[in-house]
């Protein structure tokens, strides 16, 4: 679990510009390359985003100037290289709803994270399959997709749980040679009730462009739980939703 001195906690009354900063889709994914993969410099992230180094240093330095990041030690003298300031970035999503540019920042995290989900996925499918994984990953890897009832308290509870548990075992774990960089995305979003028989109001998600491989418990798994996997933002180094992140 992260702990308070590497974790910043921004404020929209205090900290708008700062989030604002962030609202740029390409900044939050450079925000997140640098806490996943550590220091790097404008080419290398220009190379992994297919962006130009001129565009990736640009926006390096604007999270420069509200303190995301900051010069890491160069390797040479040729180019900076850049590092970021803390490994999580929280708010209260309470406190995000009074402006729209905090809106906008929360919606748009909350998708970034998703599309790190499935990137992390398809990295780790590559990374089974080319053998760089042990084969004792593969029991406990997984998704699970799940809608229980809750109260707002329950839900909060079991942020506060996760959180506990996580830091418990990431301290367990600090030393053990076997321990690996896990991505865990956790997501509780409540529903409203709806009419059975009403037309959708949002779009319904697309389709997957690959065939899913034949597993013999397919019809099983997509009647509830897919997998054992569950978690917290990270490649974006986000995490919302506990109330008391800010």
């Amino acid at each position: 679990m992260v702990s308070e001195e590497h974790r910043r906690v921004l404020d929209p009354a205090r900290d708008a510009a700062a989030l604002k900063a962030l609202t740029h889709p390409l900044r939050i994914r450079l925000l997140g390359l640098l806490r996943q993969d550590g220091p790097a410099t404008a080419s290398e992230l220009g190379v992994r985003t297919g962006e130009s180094s001129a565009s990736t240093s640009y926006h390096l330095r604007v999270l420069a100037k509200y303190a995301f990041v900051v010069e890491a030690e160069h390797r040479d003298g040729r180019e900076r290289r850049w590092q970021t300031v803390h490994s999580l970035t929280a708010w209260s999503n309470e406190s995000m709803e009074s402006s729209p540019d905090s809106r906008a920042l929360l919606s748009l995290s909350r998708r970034v994270q998703m599309e790190h989900l499935e990137t992390s996925l398809l990295q780790h499918e590559a990374d089974m399959a080319a053998g760089r994984l042990a084969q004792e990953w593969v029991e406990p890897s997984g998704i699970s997709d799940l809608m229980p009832r809750l109260t707002p308290e329950s839900l909060t509870e079991l942020w506060e749980v996760f959180g506990r548990k996580l830091e418990e075992l990431t301290a367990r774990d600090a030393a053990d040679p076997r321990a690996r960089q896990v991505v865990l995305l956790m997501a509780g979003l409540a529903l409203a009730p709806r009419d059975p028989g009403a037309e959708r109001d949002v779009p319904g998600p697309t389709t997957p462009t690959t065939t899913p491989p034949t597993h013999p418990d397919a019809e099983a798994e997509a009647e509830g739980d897919t997998g054992t996997g569950t978690g917290t933002g990270t490649g974006t180094g986000t995490d919302t939703g506990t109330g008391n992140a800010s």
